[in-house]
């Protein structure tokens, strides 16, 4: 094991997945939400730049190489569990939530069972743009939980009369939730467009990867 700062950010990377989690249950919303996309967004960065110090310093290892996955399917894995809980497993994020950690849990087997034939499953341009799509899908949605804390913390004593004129402009906002109410509502469509991106993406380098795999999961004549 070679403890070089692209290794150990990647360490960081992996202690972070459970930390976004531990977020909702140490503070109140919306603070967990912003501390959680702030923790998300902050380990998700890493990702790049743990792999571009590896490649720049030639400290690539086998350390990393095995970890560094791990820790990307962590932070992807454990942030979708906490989106579905506090969106009310809408079937809109559950669907290609549960897409994507079929996918990711089948890859990680198919690795495992090829042992050190696993180097024909080497991560593909497609797959990085894979990660990209679902941790940006991710971290959009993490906001989304902020707005609609915020607009119903707003609107608690409101009836729907009062709301209306609010929007209406009938009635002065004086607290925001107008605004609270546009960012609650494009940002969830934004963070919804990138991850069914996303569960197409993985579904598509998840087959590639299967279909480069059968070579090895035929039984002997």
């Amino acid at each position: 094991m070679t403890w070089n700062l692209p290794n150990i950010l990647t360490v960081l990377r992996l202690l972070a997945a459970p930390g976004v989690a531990i977020m909702f249950l140490y503070f109140a919303r919306p603070w967990a939400d912003w501390f959680a996309l702030i923790l998300f967004v902050v380990a998700a960065t890493t990702d790049w730049i743990d792999g571009y110090l590896a490649r720049a310093w030639n400290q690539q290892t086998k350390f990393g190489a095995m970890l560094d996955p791990i820790a990307d399917k962590a932070m992807v894995v454990i942030a979708l569990l906490v989106i579905c809980g506090f969106s009310g497993m809408d079937p809109w994020i559950l669907l290609p939530a549960s897409l994507i950690m079929f996918r990711e849990t089948f890859v990680s087997g198919l690795r495992e069972f090829l042992g050190d034939t696993a180097g024909t499953l080497a991560v593909t341009r497609l797959a990085k743009w894979k990660t990209a799509a679902q941790m940006t899908a991710i971290a959009v949605l993490f906001s989304t939980g902020a707005f609609e804390t915020y607009f119903a913390m707003s609107t608690e004593g409101m009836d729907g009369a009062m709301i209306g004129a609010i929007f209406a402009g009938d009635e002065p906002d004086l607290q925001g939730i107008v605004w609270k109410w546009f960012g609650g509502f494009y940002s969830w469509w934004i963070g919804i467009i990138l991850l069914w991106a996303a569960m197409i993406l993985t579904v598509v380098t998840g087959y590639d990867y299967f279909r480069k795999s059968l070579p090895y999961l035929r039984e002997a004549a």
